[in-house]
């Protein structure tokens, strides 16, 4: 069996440290806590996303090494889009507008596995947010209960630092999240990830929380201009989306997050 260096992995994350495997691929082995269950869920979504036409890493097997259960993926070289808007930050506006074709070519494909609900993992986030008053829960289920579903490939969790770009290629990874589901919906998380970062303590400095917003203004931009219309819809889909992120556990985002989630009332009040 291949043998691994424990010490040095290319990267260490929460649920598993990332090593050099067999020749263009590379070894996720998941710590001793993460289920065997969770593992086989995370390899299912893999191929099915692979599948579905989305430029993202093929999952090749799950394997045991040293009592720790792994999942071989292709290797994609490249630095994530977060590193080079890092080292390029005047590089903000060009970069949205790469992260907006990515995200209208992954929501012309169709899931066709079967794969999680995005109406039900909202509903289910909304349910687990405690930091939700009972009356402004209460309106953004019944806000989600009245929106569009659909049947396209979501992220669920897409942002610069889930992009991989070498030259003018580009991989979309880290699919733990995605649903089967509505891409404004997709499209309002990325808003929501992306303009609460600039809000809040995860973008210190004044500086970067301007090319943030810069970066959020040129992604958003392009999107409507590749998928154009529904812009009224992911309007709807941003209150909802924010109350959901409370579930997540971000003390920072708290009160930005709960202030989002409250402009229900004034989006729907429009919708009528």
């Amino acid at each position: 069996m291949k043998q691994i260096s424990p010490e040095r992995p290319l990267a260490r994350g929460r649920t598993a440290d990332v090593h050099e495997w067999e020749e263009g691929t590379i070894l996720k082995l998941f710590h001793n806590w993460f289920s065997l269950e969770d593992i086989q869920y995370e390899q299912m979504i893999a191929r099915a996303v692979h599948t579905s036409g989305v430029k993202s890493p093929a999952v090749h097997g799950l394997v045991q090494v040293e009592g720790r259960n792994g999942l071989v993926y292709e290797r994609v070289a490249g630095s994530s889009m977060l590193e080079i808007f890092q080292r390029r930050p005047w590089q903000a506006a060009l970069l949205g507008g790469i992260l907006a074709e990515l995200h209208a070519q992954m929501h012309e494909c169709v899931f066709e596995a079967e794969v999680p609900d995005q109406r039900g993992r909202l509903g289910r986030k909304l349910n687990r947010a405690d930091a939700l008053p009972t009356p402004l829960k209460t309106a953004l289920l019944s806000s989600l209960g009245s929106l569009r579903e659909g049947d396209r490939v979501c992220h669920g969790d897409f942002h610069p630092a889930n992009v991989l770009m070498e030259e003018n290629d580009a991989t979309v990874i880290d699919w733990i999240d995605a649903s089967r589901g509505n891409p404004l919906a997709d499209v309002a998380r990325t808003s929501v990830i992306l303009l609460g970062a600039a809000a809040g303590s995860q973008v210190a400095n004044p500086m970067f929380k301007i090319l943030v917003r810069i970066l959020h203004y040129a992604y958003l931009k392009h999107y409507f201009q590749l998928r154009p219309g529904g812009e009224e819809e992911y309007r709807r889909w941003l209150p909802i989306v924010a109350g959901a992120r409370l579930s997540e556990n971000i003390p920072e985002l708290e009160e930005w997050l709960v202030a989002q989630a409250k402009m229900i009332q004034k989006t729907e009040r429009n919708h009528r």
